[in-house]
């Protein structure tokens, strides 16, 4: 049998079935991958190759995250074409920084913008719960839960499934926007108003922006700010560690520690409101 090379388009079917990639992460790799055959000229990269191609990218000042993910990528791309390597060298990522976000005031402000119950529900549920993009954009009506006050979230960040809680105002937001809305329970939350579409991530980001500019809010603000924020404020009203980790639904609390370390003073104002008396 004679032996024919293997071809990218294979090399995204077998991240599909055998890999069990979500269509998400194939998509990036479709992205990327591409780039860097067309930068090297060849379907079937030496592992040498791959190397000098990434050690150029660092050169060059790519981000940190970009380079780990190009690395991620080619890896798996010479294990599919069977090459044997030895395992690239990860980059550090620096600490994330965590500025910029909104306060109780402006959020109040962005939420009282919405032109309609449509728009206050789309920044309240984004407010309140803490969700991301793409999650919020997957909601059906059955997955926010009025009367327990949670909103549930299938296939979030890694795969995962999870709860996040909804304050009172915001499933007043949501109640009265289903009574001008009416939807199946099946349907999606929010859809498109012309042609009754899934709401895409591009598609709340423009309506974030346009809202956010009516507010009167001078600052960039893009969905995820709203999960930024409510963990900002979350901490500064007092919130604990835990709780704020099972909100954002983090596996790791190494992650929600970047929001308690941004406010070094709540640090201090709970050690001392706790420190013990001994004079």
């Amino acid at each position: 049998m004679l032996w024919r090379k293997k071809t990218p388009e294979e090399f995204y079917e077998y991240l599909r079935y055998q890999k069990e990639f979500r269509p998400v992460t194939i998509g990036g790799y479709k992205n990327v991958l591409p780039r860097v055959l067309r930068h090297l000229g060849t379907l079937t990269p030496k592992p040498k190759e791959a190397r000098e191609y990434l050690m150029e990218m660092r050169k060059k000042g790519y981000s940190v995250s970009h380079i780990n993910n190009s690395t991620s990528i080619i890896e798996n791309y010479l294990l599919f074409l069977g090459r044997k390597f030895k395992k690239f060298e990860r980059l550090k990522r620096p600490k994330p920084k965590i500025k910029d976000t909104l306060t109780e005031g402006e959020v109040a402000r962005i939420i009282a913008a919405g032109k309609d119950s449509r728009e206050k529900v789309m920044m309240g549920i984004l407010a309140y719960t803490g969700i991301r993009n793409r999650e919020f954009c997957n909601l059906r009506v059955k997955d926010v839960d009025l009367e327990k006050g949670v909103v549930r979230v299938f296939d979030g960040k890694g795969g995962k499934d999870g709860v996040s809680y909804l304050p009172r105002e915001g499933a007043q937001l949501v109640s009265k926007y289903l009574s001008e809305y009416p939807r199946d329970e099946n349907e999606y939350l929010v859809t498109t108003l012309v042609r009754g579409n899934q709401y895409t991530g591009w598609d709340l980001r423009k309506r974030v922006k346009v809202v956010a500019k009516r507010a009167g809010i001078d600052k960039r603000v893009f969905p995820h700010l709203f999960r930024h924020s409510l963990a900002t404020n979350l901490i500064k009203n007092g919130a604990n560690l835990m709780s704020v980790q099972h909100q954002l639904r983090h596996e790791s609390q190494t992650t929600t520690l970047v929001y308690i370390r941004a406010f070094p003073q709540r640090i201090q104002d709970t050690l001392q409101f706790y420190a013990p008396h001994y004079v």
